[in-house]
């Protein structure tokens, strides 16, 4: 009895169990929710807002360091935006 019990179980897993299993979690992807062209257009927005935000900053930084030579940036912006930037381009 146990030398067919043994392989009916593997052969039922393998063929119920591991069909049954990849296809839930492929159901499973499919149905989260994806991004959408309207959310992609904001995040690019907002990514060009950041950046002309972090050029303004990095203007009135300079404008500063100038009239004030003790002056110290507290934000080190030229490696931040444009380090993404870099690797965006790299990926494209």
């Amino acid at each position: 009895m146990e030398d067919i019990f043994v392989p009916l179980i593997a052969i039922t897993s393998i063929f119920i169990g591991l069909p049954w299993l990849i296809l839930h979690y492929v159901s499973q992807w499919k149905r989260a929710p994806k991004i959408t062209e309207e959310d992609e257009r904001m995040l690019d927005e907002m990514y060009n807002l950041a950046r002309r935000l972090e050029d303004r900053l990095n203007t009135v930084e300079r404008i500063v360091a100038a009239d004030n030579p003790d002056w110290k940036p507290g934000l080190n912006a030229p490696q931040s935006l444009h380090q993404i930037d870099r690797t965006q381009s790299r990926s494209n």
